[in-house]
């Protein structure tokens, strides 16, 4: 007896094959039978009619931040919502684990740092997590058979310097020999446990809780370089790494360090995020740059891309991307009525717009239109009706200009404004390159960040949102192709056992949706996470079901509180993808 049948389904099986009606069969968490309607036979404990509805493979989200969530959030909402089954984790360099257990101080340094650095609630990793680990198999452990998605870990590079050096490892000086064989051993003792492999960040934006750059920002190529060897001393593992290029364009050194890293591990190593403009047309070539080298070095550099324009509000109040364009950050972290002040001056705000609009300020420059910018929400008598208005109209009418304007807005609100800027890279033209790029060999879709920046921003809908585009929007690309992106492409890279198809003998994690309704709904603020902290979310539209080994974990945008889900460990539920 099979566990359920989908009849007359509409099936996109995640190869990039043409879809097809088919039935499909389920037992004991996987797919039995795959076949042309009518041609499965025997008895179901439940069945459906999938008539005018698409089966495809459950989506795999590449680069997410649900190490913490997962615990008081089982279900890595809004993506579970959106189709995907499977999450990769613990990147960036930051994890949860390893944390030394003779400093239990470790665990509040690392919430304050995921809190800075992730934009994640202090008061819900204080409060949702039990922080009753020590090794990184213990962190796994503590998952296993709790979630109801499938999810993978990376060990943070900044994790490992911690527990290895304590307080030393954000003073700038180097490991030890014997420091660094204690990194070296944490991390083969984690990849035992099942981690994936090292994620590692060496960007300019990463800074602890204390305002001092993470641990593994002092790290010398040398260092990073004997941790990339142990990684290809393991089965089914990879590398995942940041550096301060990613966000516009690599320079030399660190094209040389990407591709000796993943030469040096014999793995394929990931960066996020790959930016498309138009406006900036050397950007692209520059950023697969790393890729070609690493062929020829014998490694694998691969970038992921957004489909999608992901929302991201904006504040002079609290810690947003503002804050990174040089100059603004001393400013913006003044106390509030000086900070009032200082915005106020003409002076100040004519050295921050030179700041914002010159080449420093790299892939910012993006966020500095501000006379594109949307007001949201505001909290003062003096702004009532301003909500919804584009910056420029509200400007003109007052005789300001923009960012005079934005800034007396803001200031009537205490800073508590939320603001919206319009994109800048919207246009015909950049949306033909990132079609254009998706297709590179070298590029992977995903860097949603879901389970970060939380109140800032919600990439996590990017699969319902670009499906829905190519079936009814720009039609960038097919169906069956925007499939394979999302499923077939990311389980490869990562070499994820029997996933990221929809074939026989391959894990049911399925999406069932209906093609003429897929999309994601509007990002809004909601007050669900421990401790009643906010966070943005988004509503799927034309989800039917979602399956994770076998279980149905959604139907109709709720989640049936099963979970199915597995901790993915290296070597048992990947493979080794070599690079050489």
């Amino acid at each position: 007896m099979f566990d359920h049948l989908y009849r007359n389904a509409t099936l996109v099986d995640g190869t990039g094959a043409p879809a097809r009606p088919a039935d499909v069969a389920l037992r004991g968490g996987r797919v039995v039978a795959v076949a042309p309607p009518g041609g499965i036979t025997g008895d179901a404990r439940t069945a459906e009619d999938a008539t005018g509805l698409v089966l495809a493979p459950g989506f795999v989200d590449p680069h997410t931040h649900y190490d913490a969530q997962l615990f008081w959030d089982p279900y890595a909402t809004p993506s579970l919502n959106h189709g995907v089954t499977t999450v990769a984790a613990g990147n960036c360099g930051f994890t949860l684990a390893p944390l030394h257990p003779d400093r239990p101080g470790d665990a509040d340094y690392t919430r304050r740092m995921m809190s800075k650095v992730e934009g994640m609630s202090l008061v819900a990793l204080e409060e949702g997590a039990p922080w009753n680990w020590h090794t990184f198999g213990e962190y796994l452990d503590a998952l296993d058979g709790r979630t109801a998605v499938n999810a993978g870990f990376m060990v943070g590079h900044c994790a490992l310097r911690r527990h290895v050096m304590g307080a030393d490892a954000t003073s700038g000086e180097p490991p030890t020999d014997i420091q660094l064989r204690d990194m070296v051993r944490l991390l083969h003792d984690a990849m035992a446990a099942g981690a994936w492999g090292l994620s590692t960040t060496r960007s300019t934006t990463h800074s602890d809780g204390d305002g001092a750059p993470v641990a593994s920002r002092h790290a010398e190529p040398g260092e990073l370089l004997a941790l990339c060897r142990a990684v290809g001393e393991h089965e089914g593992t990879q590398l995942e790494a940041i550096v301060a290029g990613c966000l516009d364009r690599f320079d030399e050194d660190e094209i040389d360090l990407l591709v000796e890293m993943s030469a040096a591990a014999g793995r394929p190593l990931n960066w996020n995020v790959l930016t498309v403009d138009a406006a900036v047309p050397d950007r692209v070539p520059r950023q697969l740059l790393p890729g070609e080298r690493a062929r020829a070095a014998g490694g694998r550099v691969v970038a992921l891309t957004m489909p999608i324009l992901t929302p991201m509000n904006m504040s002079l109040g609290t810690f947003c991307a503002l804050n990174l364009i040089p100059g603004w950050g001393e400013v913006l972290a003044l106390p509030v009525p000086e900070r009032i002040a200082r915005l106020r001056d003409a002076d100040t705000r004519a050295e921050l717009l030179r700041r914002a609009h010159s080449e420093e300020a790299g892939v910012f420059r993006r966020l500095t239109d501000f006379a594109r910018y949307v007001v949201g929400d505001t909290y003062s008598e003096a702004n009532e009706g301003l909500s919804g208005r584009v910056v420029r109209d509200v400007a003109a009418e007052r005789g300001l200009d923009p960012f005079h304007c934005l800034v007396e807005i803001c200031a009537a609100d205490g800073l508590r404004t939320v603001l919206w800027p319009m994109p800048t890279d919207n246009d015909p033209a950049s949306w033909a390159l990132r079609a254009e790029t998706w297709r590179h060999e070298d590029v992977l879709l995903g860097g949603s960040d879901a389970g970060a920046h939380l109140d800032r921003m919600c990439g996590a809908p990017y699969t319902t949102r670009f499906i829905g585009d190519c079936l009814r929007g720009r039609r960038l690309a097919t169906l069956e192709e925007a499939v394979k992106m999302l499923t077939d492409d990311p389980a490869r890279l990562f070499g994820l056992v029997d996933r990221g198809r929809v074939a026989e003998g391959y894990h049911a994690d399925l999406v069932l949706f209906d093609p003429g309704r897929i999309d994601a709904g509007p990002a809004t603020l909601v007050h669900d996470l421990p401790g009643d902290s906010p966070r943005l979310d988004s509503k799927a539209v034309g989800i039917v079901s979602v399956r994770v080994n076998g279980v149905e974990v959604v139907r109709d945008d709720r989640v049936t509180g099963a979970v199915p889900g597995k901790v993915l460990r290296s070597g048992t539920d990947t493979r080794t993808v070599s690079t050489k």
